[in-house]
């Protein structure tokens, strides 16, 4: 794709400047030339999404955050995946759309916006009313989530960390937690929260904002933070998946931090927090039972 946005690329908060379409890859790690590591009707979301027919999934690779604890490093610092045109994305999708999903998910789809702008915009004209939901880090640019909103009718943002600090230790940039409030209150504006609400996943989510927080080991504080500014920005009413799957990768042992699984009594703290700020729409994750 020739677009000029991937020349002098500003699609993310690095604004690294370098021009894709030269074939520079930018701090994602990647060219204009999008890269796809897998498309497949997913079960792993949250049921709001999943239902009985799957997330019709497509993961891009590459990643402007590159949080070194990523739990799916293979693709976002890994650049796992294969190059595709813009008539192989639209086939992915079409062919999702067919095996009955309920929405499309789009996984860390910022840096090739383009594309996916392109991929929305020939979906519309085809007719087709399947939700597309935008799954994102929330490390983005809030003029970019205004242009993602005219396209999106869910967004999925991580807000990773409200401590500037962790942020800069995890994925170089203390802006961070700004960014990523910034950009939510984009996202609410222009969707709202999820809806319907159905932790059984039997009413799949049609339109709205649903917020994901990952748990880290030895961070409760940071977690519990996050809940206080999710909570002063938007009430107790903002839809929150609070995960608990974290797993050290080769990266944390070798820096030596974040380097265990979180344990039940850090999980524990964070969802009595939950309850002392009164959030009503909260999906919590069960512990692995290994965890102590």
């Amino acid at each position: 794709m020739q677009s000029e946005l991937y020349k002098n690329c500003h699609l993310c908060p690095r604004e690294c400047g370098v021009n894709r379409l030269a074939g520079e890859k930018g701090v994602c790690g990647e060219t204009a030339h999008c890269r796809v590591a897998s498309s497949f009707p997913h079960f792993g979301e949250e049921p709001f999404f999943t239902g009985r027919s799957g997330s019709g999934s497509i993961f891009f690779s590459g990643c402007a955050s590159r949080c070194f604890f990523c739990q799916n490093d293979d693709i976002s610092l890994g650049h796992h995946g294969k190059l595709v045109s813009e008539n192989d994305l639209y086939r992915m999708a079409k062919f999702l759309i067919q095996k009955k999903v309920h929405n499309l998910n789009l996984v860390t789809p910022d840096h090739f916006w383009p594309h996916v702008q392109a991929l929305c915009e020939r979906l519309r004209k085809d007719g087709e009313e399947l939700p597309i939901l935008y799954n994102c880090s929330g490390y983005s640019r809030p003029e970019m989530i205004r242009e993602a909103a005219k396209w999106m009718d869910i967004f999925m943002p991580d807000f990773k960390f409200a401590d500037p600090q962790l942020a800069q230790k995890c994925m170089g940039d203390t802006r961070y937690p700004d960014l990523a409030m910034a950009s939510m209150k984009e996202m609410v504006d222009a969707c709202g929260f999820l809806r319907p609400w159905d932790p059984d996943g039997i009413k799949t989510a049609k339109k709205g904002v649903l917020v994901r927080h990952l748990v880290l080991p030895g961070e409760v504080q940071n977690s519990l933070d996050v809940l206080g500014m999710l909570h002063d920005a938007f009430g107790p009413d903002i839809p929150v998946s609070l995960m608990s799957q974290f797993r050290p990768t080769w990266r944390c042992r070798e820096r030596q931090m974040l380097d265990r699984q979180i344990t039940r009594q850090e999980y524990q703290q964070v969802l009595d927090a939950v309850q002392k700020y009164g959030f009503t729409h909260v999906y919590a994750q069960p512990l692995p039972r290994m965890l102590f």
